[in-house]
């Protein structure tokens, strides 16, 4: 690829396979999973893309320089002798955002403030002049990586983290980030094939992620802007014309139902869900979970309940043994996925997963549980579930992602037995299995659907009628209107 570059896209642990396949179908090329973030190389209208179409990316970062230090004092020097003047001058302003994981740097504000004395340093001998920190809103948002001695500086091309779509006017106690609910939409296997509830929606985060993804509206849409239209070499048409582009949305003909018991919460999901312009397609009721009605059969279930930061413990198990019979008595045959956490109270709802993934959310420990729901013994249940899995297996034998970047249960754990510098191996390894698998059929017909959708009028009617996305095409880089907008660069 010409003009291609390294980029690091960041992410939760535990979502760093779902990211790595939405960069695989954006186009990114040498793709590599590491600790919280996928590596891979693309040009400019990648790193665009990644920022723009990405739903499990917290942030895009471009490294620049990368260099073995063994103290502060050397990381001074080796930033104060770099060539600033490529990226930066002295009417412009910077900020630093530091990371690390080192026995040798153990302050990571320390070693922030460092940096930024060099870069003042390396402007001050040479022009007498220096830029100035701004911590928000800079001009050049720079990031540190510090894994043991090995330094990797970055410019931040996203700004705000990404989880920050923009459709938010509000928000709840404890909400559900934006990237952990696009990623546990794709960890089920959510794509706008049916019926979608969330019976616990706080403020509507995962409705709306939900129908989003269903419509395929790419989540950059909201947003005012991006670290990157204020780097020098900032491409306006380029951004324009990816946020013009309407091709890829698709219709969706189901609805979303989503239900709180706090009626603020509701109050709070009717104003997010109609500053997404999302109003057609999410139905929002103010009842307790134990009142919800059984949904139709083919409805996707997916919920975020309390796990330990918003009740006591005592009510909390009391909320998991009725979530359990609720579940049990009204559920029956039905598939129901949930985010919590591991402990005495959530285990009472008396119900045995059928997947389970590890994921942190912030700094939690989650597991990412799906609960079948069933009749008669277990056992009767496992084996035709059994049989029937078979069937579909034979049938998905050339599926391209099979169990390369969406892992199974078994997957998970052998890569868990995995010591740190093991990784990179299996990866490869499995890259390897899947190159031999794939015999790039299923992408021609996966290419006939893109063809099909991208012609004009597909989208669907009642979409292209929400006020958000009237006129799309009409809009311009001239003056920023609201959310979505782009334009000229914020006056410093």
């Amino acid at each position: 690829m010409a003009n291609s570059f390294e980029m690091i896209a960041k992410t939760f642990q535990g979502l760093e396979e779902v990211l790595a396949k939405e960069l695989e179908e954006l186009g990114a090329s040498q793709i590599e999973i590491i600790r919280r973030g996928v590596r891979f190389f693309g040009d400019k209208e990648m790193l665009y893309k990644a920022n723009f179409c990405c739903r499990t990316a917290l942030r895009i970062l471009k490294p620049i320089y990368q260099f073995d230090a063994s103290d502060t004092e050397e990381v001074y020097q080796k930033i104060k002798a770099f060539d600033w003047s490529q990226f930066l001058d002295t009417k412009k302003t910077f900020a630093i955002d530091s990371v690390v994981y080192s026995d040798t740097f153990k302050h990571s504000k320390f070693l922030a403030y460092k940096i930024k004395d060099a870069i003042v340093d390396y402007f001050m001998e040479r022009e007498g002049e220096r830029p100035s920190v701004r911590v928000t809103n800079p001009d050049l948002q720079l990031n540190i990586h510090v894994a043991q001695e090995h330094c990797t500086l970055s410019l931040d091309s996203s700004g705000e983290s990404l989880h920050l779509r923009g459709y938010k006017e509000e928000q709840t106690e404890a909400p559900l980030n934006e990237v952990m609910a696009a990623g546990l939409l794709k960890l089920a296997g959510w794509s706008g094939q049916s019926d979608f509830m969330d019976p616990m929606c706080g403020s509507g985060t995962i409705a709306i992620e939900a129908v989003m993804m269903a419509l395929n509206i790419a989540p950059g849409v909201y947003r005012k802007g991006f670290a990157f239209e204020k780097w020098a070499d900032f491409d306006e048409e380029l951004l324009q014309n990816l946020y013009n582009d309407d091709s890829n949305e698709r219709e969706f003909r189901f609805k979303a139902y989503a239900s709180d018991i706090s009626s603020q919460a509701l109050r709070i999901a009717e104003r997010n869900v109609k500053s997404a312009g999302l109003s057609k397609y999410i139905t929002l009721s103010h009842k307790p979970f134990q009142s919800v009605e059984r949904p139709q059969e083919d409805t996707f279930i997916l919920f975020n309940p309390p796990y330990g930061e918003r009740l006591r413990m005592n009510s909390l198990a009391t909320l998991y043994e009725e979530m359990g019979s609720k579940l049990k008595k009204d559920f029956t045959d039905m598939s129901v996925w949930m985010i919590t956490v591991s402990n005495e109270a959530t285990d009472k709802i008396g119900l045995r997963p059928s997947e389970k993934y590890h994921l942190l959310n912030g700094s939690l420990e989650c597991e990412f549980r799906k609960y079948e729901m069933f009749k008669g013994r277990r056992n009767d249940y496992l084996k035709e579930r059994s049989d029937k899995q078979k069937e579909q297996n034979k049938e998905e034998e050339n599926n391209s992602w099979n169990g390369v970047y969406l892992r199974s249960k078994r997957d998970y754990w052998e890569r868990e037995s995995l010591q740190e510098g093991e990784l990179s191996e299996y990866h490869r390894r499995r890259h390897e299995e899947f190159a031999k698998r794939n015999n790039r059929s299923e992408r021609g017909e996966k290419k006939e659907q893109r063809d099909k959708f991208s012609k004009r009028g597909v989208v669907s009617e009642n979409y292209r009628s929400e006020k958000r996305f009237d006129n799309r095409n009409k809009r311009s880089f001239g003056k920023r209107e609201g959310r979505g907008g782009f334009g000229k660069k914020d006056n410093i």
